[in-house]
């Protein structure tokens, strides 16, 4: 990153056959958990606000580096036409919305718009096509994997959303060369079929199954202001570290909601409840990222502030969400500038690199800095 006549620029890494890449040495010794109670994590939850974000803040700093955030961006690359009955989601075919079903893009335009995002500063790159699985989409499959593998030879990370998969559908996405895979559970086990009844959330663990098995890394969160409770919330981050391996990232949305669909009508989540799951997530998943998804672009600055204060570290920037508004890679550049913060490299994650293996070549651990000491 520089300045050149006042104005932030991020100057992306240039990556060669190897995609080298540093990583941060985390300084916390503790081990991950992995058998949370529901009683202990709501016991983190209902602690004194402040006190509680100053937990988080402290144990993000023993194992995060706190002046970097991960830019990503997300593009619709097949959009609307469902046939899940998800409640908060417009591209879903059971409801009237402003939402248009469209077919599955061709591949140079996803390209085009990954090297756009590469431009203004992100390194994770997101792709989502709307529908429940990959059943009879053979020849949009090897479509989706042809940009996949355009993507990671660019050098930057690659996401994609797809529905439901298969082993064997998991095994070919790390194949193309595929970082990780976004499965959200939404909200609690218990909670869950008051949004959603055409897929159960064990079918959404099987995913997330076969993509850990696969080798691929775990994207999974939730969504705030479906109408949960607070044990809601609770339950869902039970969900997630009581899982064999912590999820990579944890996507922390905001509902907005959107006409035509159930939850049309639903009010906006409190910025203190979004506070709180994100730095009860922090504490509960030390050394996952966690991502201010969904509607960030309703957060004040200051807002904002405090979101990544709590432990938040990753955002969406660019011109669009899969349906929703995003905030635009300038302001998002100009916001960090003002806050001393700095966007991280591809692959710059530790358990990522891990899991990419030999395709990164050898690493360069990132010692924590004498500013991070005096700060934590």
């Amino acid at each position: 990153m520089n300045f050149s006549a006042g104005f932030l620029r991020f100057t992306a890494p240039r990556f060669s056959r190897s995609l080298a890449t540093v990583t941060h040495t985390p300084r916390s010794s503790a081990p991950l958990r992995h058998d949370w109670t529901r009683q202990e994590i709501q016991k983190i939850y209902d602690s004194p606000l402040l006190d509680l974000v100053f937990r988080a803040s402290s144990i993000h700093r023993q194992n995060h580096d706190p002046s970097k955030i991960q830019l990503c961006t997300l593009m619709n690359i097949k959009t609307g036409g469902c046939s899940e009955d998800c409640s908060y989601c417009s591209q879903s075919s059971r409801y009237s919305t402003p939402t248009k079903a469209s077919r599955l893009l061709d591949i140079e335009p996803v390209i085009e718009a990954a090297r756009k995002a590469k431009e203004n500063g992100s390194t994770r790159f997101c792709m989502g096509a709307a529908w429940r699985d990959l059943a009879g989409r053979k020849r949009g499959f090897e479509r989706i994997l042809q940009m996949v593998r355009e993507v990671r030879g660019m050098g930057m990370e690659v996401c994609t959303t797809l529905g439901m998969l298969t082993p064997e559908q998991a095994k070919q996405l790390k194949e193309a060369g595929l970082t990780a895979y976004n499965h959200n559970l939404d909200t609690s086990r218990e909670f869950y079929p008051q949004v959603i009844t055409t897929r159960s959330y064990d079918e959404r663990l099987g995913t997330i199954s076969a993509v850990r098995d696969a080798g691929i890394s775990v994207c999974s969160g939730g969504i705030l202001g479906l109408g949960e409770s607070d044990e809601d919330r609770v339950g869902l981050i039970q969900e997630v570290a009581n899982m064999t391996e912590h999820p990579e990232s944890f996507p922390v949305n905001a509902l907005v909601p959107i006409p035509g669909t159930p939850l049309e009508g639903n009010e906006r989540v409190a910025h203190h409840t979004l506070l709180r799951t994100i730095a009860t997530a922090r504490v509960v998943l030390p050394g996952t990222i966690i991502r201010l998804a969904a509607g960030r672009n309703t957060l004040s600055e200051s807002e904002q502030a405090m979101c990544f204060m709590a432990g938040a570290n990753a955002v969406f920037t660019g011109e669009q969400m899969l349906t929703t508004p995003c905030s635009p890679w300038d302001e998002d550049k100009a916001m960090m500038g003002r806050w001393g913060l700095e966007g991280m490299q591809s692959f710059e994650q530790a358990s990522v690199a891990r899991k990419e293996g030999a395709a990164l070549g050898p690493q360069t651990p990132r010692p924590v800095s004498e500013s991070q000491t005096k700060l934590s």
